[in-house]
Order: C-alpha cells, then sequence, then structure tokens
C-alpha cells in the first residue's frame, strides 16, 4: 500500500525572505569586528562579533521577516523602512547607527553579495510586494517643529560648549546653546545690534509670517524685510545693492548642478567690494563627496532630490567671484543638537498636534511610523556627524583684492 506524502508550498515571498535572511546571518560573522549584535527572530537569537566590557551592544527584535527583504534589496534605506513601520524592535537607535559606522566597510560588502546584484526592476517589484511606508507624508507644520526646536525655532546646530554630551539635559540648555551661537534671531541681532538693514528670503508662508511677527515684537519692522522668495527670482534692482550675505543650511537643497549659478547670484547682488558672503551647509568629507548621490534615508523621506556638496565643491564653485577666507567646521556641535531634539519630540510631540492638518495621521500605526521617522532621523543625523561621515562647514567668502582683517 503506498502513501501519498503532503507537499508544503510556501509563498514566492516567504521563500525569499527564508534565502536573505540566511544569507545575511551566515555573512555577519565576518562583518562585526567592532561592537556586539544580537538578532533575534521566530527562529532564535543570534549573535556577532565579540562581547567586551564596555562595548557598543545592539539587539534587533525581528518581528516580521519582510525585513529580512528590505535588507538585501535596499541596504540602510530597507533598515529604516523596517523600523518605521514596525517590522523590528530596536531600543537603542543610536547604538545600531554607531555599529554600522564602525563596521560600514565590511557591512557593505556583506549586502554586495548575489542578492543585492539583483536588477534594480526586480528589487522596485518586491518593493511593492513588501508595501511602502506609512511615514511618506512630508510635514512642514509649524506645530511639529515646535515640539522639538528651542523657543527661537532655530532650526540648526547650537554652539555647543566643551564638557558632558550625555547626562542631561538641563532646562534651558538647548536655548542657552542656540542664543550662544547667535542671540537671538540672525535678521533681528544684525538690525538690532548692529543696525543693518535686512532683507531676508523664505519659501514657507509658515515661516515668514512667524518671522513678521517676531520683527514686530523686536521694533524692527522698518529694518528687516522678509520675502516669500525663489532665490532664483531675486529682482533686478537688487544688483550690487548688498554688504553681505548670509545662508544658513539651505544649500544641501539647491543641487550641485546649481551652485555656479547660485553663486553668481549672490556675486550679482553684492557690491563689487569690500562685501562679504558666508554660507553654512552639511557637508560630506572630500573623500565621500559625489555629484551624484543614490537614494538613501534622507533623500526619500525628509529631503527629497537635497544634495550635500563638500567644502571644496562650494570653494569652486564660488572661485570665478570670490576668494576664500576663513574656513570653519562645526560638526562637533551637532551630535549633541540632535539628541536633544529626539529627546523633546519624544516628550512633546502629540497624535492631535500633526493629526489636525494631515488627517492620514489620524490612524495609530501612521503615527507611530510618522514619529518613528523623526527619531531614526536625529539617531542616523547625529551617529554620521559623532563619526565625521558628515560634516558642517561655515566658509566666509570676500571679493578678490579686498583685505580681510586690517592688520597694522
Amino acid at each position: 500500500m503506498s502513501s501519498l506524502g503532503a507537499l508544503a508550498l510556501c509563498s514566492p515571498r516567504s521563500w525569499l525572505a527564508s534565502c536573505a535572511r540566511q544569507s545575511i546571518l551566515s555573512t555577519l560573522t565576518s562583518s562585526i569586528s567592532v561592537g556586539h549584535l544580537t538578532i533575534e527572530d521566530a527562529e532564535g537569537s543570534h549573535t556577532y562579533g565579540a562581547f567586551e566590557k564596555d562595548c557598543n551592544q545592539v539587539h534587533i527584535k525581528v518581528k516580521n521577516d519582510n525585513f529580512w527583504l528590505r535588507l538585501i534589496l535596499s541596504g540602510d534605506l530597507g533598515f529604516s523602512e523596517a523600523y518605521m513601520i514596525g517590522e523590528i524592535e530596536l531600543p537603542d537607535l543610536r547604538a545600531a547607527m554607531n555599529l554600522w559606522l564602525d563596521n560600514q566597510s565590511t557591512m557593505e560588502d556583506t549586502l554586495s553579495s548575489t542578492y543585492t546584484r539583483i536588477t534594480s526592476t526586480l528589487s522596485s517589484a518586491y518593493n511593492s510586494f513588501l508595501g511602502q511606508t506609512k511615514s511618506n507624508a512630508r510635514l512642514n507644520v509649524i506645530a511639529l517643529f515646535k515640539a522639538f526646536l528651542s523657543s527661537e525655532m532655530m532650526y540648526s546646530s547650537e554652539g555647543g560648549v566643551r564638557g558632558d554630551l550625555e547626562i542631561g539635559p538641563f532646562p534651558g540648555d538647548l536655548e542657552a546653546a542656540q542664543r550662544r551661537k547667535i542671540p537671538p534671531w540672525l535678521a533681528i541681532e544684525a538690525a538690532g545690534t548692529f543696525g543693518c538693514t535686512v532683507d531676508t528670503l523664505t519659501l514657507s508662508i509658515e515661516q515668514k509670517t512667524l518671522a513678521e511677527e517676531r520683527i514686530a515684537a523686536a521694533g524692527l519692522s522698518d529694518k528687516i524685510h522678509v520675502h516669500l522668495l525663489d532665490y532664483r527670482d531675486i529682482p533686478s534692482e537688487w544688483e550690487n545693492a548688498f554688504d553681505a550675505f548670509v545662508s544658513v543650511e539651505m544649500l544641501e537643497h539647491v543641487g550641485s548642478k546649481h551652485y555656479a549659478n547660485y553663486f553668481r547670484l549672490v556675486s550679482f547682488a553684492l557690491k563689487p567690494h569690500n562685501a562679504t558672503a558666508v554660507v553654512s551647509a552639511s557637508t560630506f568629507p572630500e573623500s565621500r563627496y559625489s555629484s551624484y548621490q543614490a537614494e538613501d534615508f534622507m533623500r526619500k523621506y525628509m529631503w527629497p532630490n537635497s544634495c550635500l556638496p563638500s567644502a571644496s565643491a562650494l570653494i569652486q564653485s564660488a572661485s570665478p567671484h570670490f576668494n576664500l577666507e576663513r574656513v570653519e567646521n562645526h560638526a562637533a556641535h551637532y551630535p549633541r543638537t540632535l539628541r536633544e531634539w529626539g529627546r523633546r519630540l519624544e516628550k512633546n510631540l502629540t497624535q492631535e498636534m500633526v493629526a489636525k492638518d494631515y488627517p492620514g495621521l489620524s490612524d495609530k500605526h501612521s503615527y507611530e511610523a510618522f514619529k518613528r521617522k523623526w527619531m531614526y532621523l536625529f539617531a542616523y543625523a547625529g551617529a554620521g556627524f559623532a563619526k565625521g561621515y558628515i560634516t558642517c562647514h561655515m566658509l566666509t567668502f570676500i571679493r578678490e583684492n579686498d583685505a580681510p582683517e586690517l592688520c597694522d
């Protein structure tokens, strides 16, 4: 008498996830040389790296096998998506970012296996198969930024001091550090303290409204004019009209193809002699900079089409119009700033604050994915600045043949 065996068929997704899991786990052994990684999933616990006293310890709990596919198809972008939609639990985001950067070269080799050489067509198909994250809403609402910025609403690095970076915060720390950089707003300080007449540009109606309210409260409405204007559309009457130009972390959104035109317009607006241009931007170190920058977490979910310059790329683009006078690197101040923003967001952000402007976030899961997106940003960028993966340069330019400072 013969018996008929049962044949169990698994779905294509389950089969691919299993293959991806086996590939990643089998190669992680040789990938972690700094720190200690524990991965827990439905089939058990797996450890990598040497456990040592005070070493960086990271624990990842896999709740959905889609994680393995996201990771092998999209690398660190897939990792961020899995975190945002809750396919993994990660108690210490910053520790995970540090582990990645400490082992970056070998980790990238791991993810450059046969599986990651899948064609972009297949990758895109399975991204659709897996489903998109629920945190695609690109918000720019005042309520959100009030949840984590200092009272001055400065969306840039604080001016920290030497000392403890881990314990804290104390009330008012962020406000004090931002005022140490410049009190209280750049335009208000320039007009109120130095008597400047200031024209400032923004593309945000909300930012224009808030700025004008604060300018009026300072009694400087006759000195500061806020224009809802793209920098490429500055009026012809501004030619050679200004003594100085300041740009704070907006060059990241200009794009490498447009740096030359950007500085051409700055030159157009500044006086031909005794004029100064100061630009600050998050940057890549020279060894990592490329005019082409592949899609990653930042460019997909936070700032689409953004491009981090390098200091030399900006200097070269400015050279037909200006001489470089000074370079400063402020990257050391950003990790603490981002850590404090994360603490404030965790404490202050509520679903009601954002759902009233974006009803799609009234769903609990969508809101949690949105919040995790911002927490991921703060940890991701903070580790990048702390490890020198990204930097933050302030460049000061002057006109040719202008003396930078009097020296008698």
